[in-house]
């Protein structure tokens, strides 16, 4: 196999050198643990329900708004060529 050839180069010194010192380390804090209840996933349940009723009403009145505009155009367009 064809390897490429690097120059050799020594690596440099670290800038910076670590002092150990004698305080620990601060303690993490654990976050806080949550409890979900029933009444919680419920509320969940029933929030997204509602939210996908809304989205699903909006979605028929725009199709409805679409077709009744088509309709509307196409009697107009009729009623023009007479």
């Amino acid at each position: 196999m064809f390897l490429p050839k690097y120059p050799d180069s020594p690596t440099p010194p670290p800038a910076h050198t670590h002092t150990p010192t004698d305080s620990p380390a601060p303690v993490r804090r654990s976050l806080p643990s949550v409890s979900i209840d029933q009444k919680t996933v419920v509320a969940l349940v029933v929030g997204g329900v509602v939210l996908t009723a809304l989205l699903a009403a909006v979605a028929v009145t725009a199709i409805s708004v679409a077709v009744a505009a088509v309709v509307l155009r196409s009697m107009l367009r009729d009623h023009h060529r007479r």
